[in-house]
């Protein structure tokens, strides 16, 4: 049997006997090693180079920050500032739900994460109001993942290191497509106000406005250090994720809404949240290389060139890539198994690495809403209460407006990447 056959062939079969995604990766790679008689020592040497990098460091600090804003009460002041903000619009808590997320966003990096944050207090408050459950639970995951599209985001973070791209450049061109999905979701969350009639609050006074910026300034300025440490060159993402937590631990004990026995608890639960998806990363890293080794670059862009030569088609057939293997790998595990593909067809068809990073990453943060993996919209019919079908209805509408911002900027590459090259010229 053909080896790469019998690698996928393992692998779809322990992800279809319900064995954890983390798990078949290994089990699969190991028994293609076992066959093809590889040493295998090559597991281990591999497990640890997926992880071995200074880089990935960043990643359990962001996780750490997203833990000191979601348990130090940083929450409820971004939804004040944001009902001073947006609250008065038809809709008024669909739209702070989702200017609260594109603000969380810029502080955490996880998806996850905000997911739970921001729909722990907003969806039941939305259900109270009668909105629709589908739909507050829709509005809730799709603008979580936010969270890994504006900066910093963690994903980012992994891609960069990985495919040995600019994580600053990466963040930066996050930006302007983070904003546009944001904008976007605000435009469907009106039109579905308007059609339910869901209610709004009174519009805020310019006092109210400036009282809940003051209460929200000191947490504001996080993105400004992270992003700016980082484009400035004063830091690396690694030093900045460790400066933030830094200034996120004195603004908690400033705002008196963290007690110091409590760290040890939050502490502990950043290990383990950042322990499993680094497990997966390790063993996603030995399927990636098999995957290299066993020579499935080349096969598949023999596939796609056979089909079209053109740089925005093998970037569209790049996204329906994406988009299917988004559904059952976390967006992690995705960028370490697939890259070679990925970057064997971005040197056919000459792509600007930072921008196919920039299209990969929104790609596979719409796998954070889709069934069976989609662990945003999980989270989210978790606190909303309703069946995982009946969220994934409600999302699809989303799904296509965020698809839709996706595709623009593979037909406009400068939409996405003015930024980065304005300020990051090489």
């Amino acid at each position: 049997m053909n080896p790469l056959i019998l690698l996928l062939i393992v692998f779809f079969g322990l992800i279809f006997i319900r064995v954890p995604i983390a798990f078949a990766l290994g089990i699969s790679s190991m028994v293609t090693i076992i066959y093809i008689d590889l040493p295998f020592t090559s597991v281990i040497n591999h497990m640890f180079a997926s992880i071995n990098s200074f880089t990935l460091l960043a990643v359990p600090f962001f996780l750490l920050l997203g833990s000191l804003m979601n348990d130090g009460g940083i929450t409820n002041r971004l939804i004040n500032f944001s009902r001073a903000l947006v609250g008065h619009i038809k809709g008024g808590l669909g739209h702070i739900n989702i200017v609260v997320s594109m603000i969380m966003a810029g502080l955490s990096g996880s998806a996850a994460a905000d997911t739970a944050a921001v729909g722990s207090t907003l969806i039941p408050a939305m259900i109270k109001e009668k909105y629709d459950a589908g739909f507050t639970v829709a509005i809730t995951a799709a603008s979580s993942t936010l969270g890994v599209i504006i900066p910093p985001s963690i994903m980012m973070v992994v891609y960069g290191a990985m495919a040995q791209v600019s994580i600053g450049k990466l963040f930066l061109a996050g930006i302007v497509p983070g904003i546009l999905i944001g904008l976007v979701q605000m435009g469907y969350t009106y039109h579905m106000a308007v059609k339910h009639n869901y209610p709004a609050y009174p519009r805020a006074t310019v006092k109210e406005v400036g009282l809940s910026f003051k209460q929200a300034f000191a947490t504001l300025l996080l993105p400004v250090i992270i992003l700016g440490g980082i484009v400035g060159g004063f830091f690396t993402p690694t030093e900045a994720a460790a400066i933030a937590v830094f200034y996120a631990l004195i603004l908690m004990f400033f705002y008196k809404s963290l007690k110091v026995r409590e760290l040890p608890r939050i502490l502990k639960e950043s290990v383990i949240m950042y322990s499993l998806p680094m497990f997966a990363v390790s063993t996603a890293g030995i399927m990636g290389w098999l995957i290299g080794y066993l020579h499935a670059p080349e096969l598949v862009a023999d596939f796609i060139t056979n089909i079209t030569t053109s740089p925005t088609g093998i970037f569209l057939m790049i996204i329906a890539f994406l988009l299917v293997v988004g559904t059952f790998l976390s967006p992690l595990e995705a960028i370490i198994i697939f890259l070679p593909i990925l970057m064997k067809l971005g040197a056919i068809a000459n792509l600007d690495p930072v921008h196919m990073g920039i299209i990969v990453c929104l790609t596979l943060a719409v796998g954070m809403v889709t069934p069976p993996y989609g662990i945003c919209l999980l989270i989210a019919t978790q606190l909303g209460e309703i069946s995982t079908p009946r969220a994934f209805l409600a999302v699809l509408p989303i799904i296509g407006l965020t698809l839709g911002v996706i595709v623009l900027g593979v037909f406009i590459p400068s939409l996405f990447l003015f930024l980065p090259n304005l300020l990051m010229p090489d």
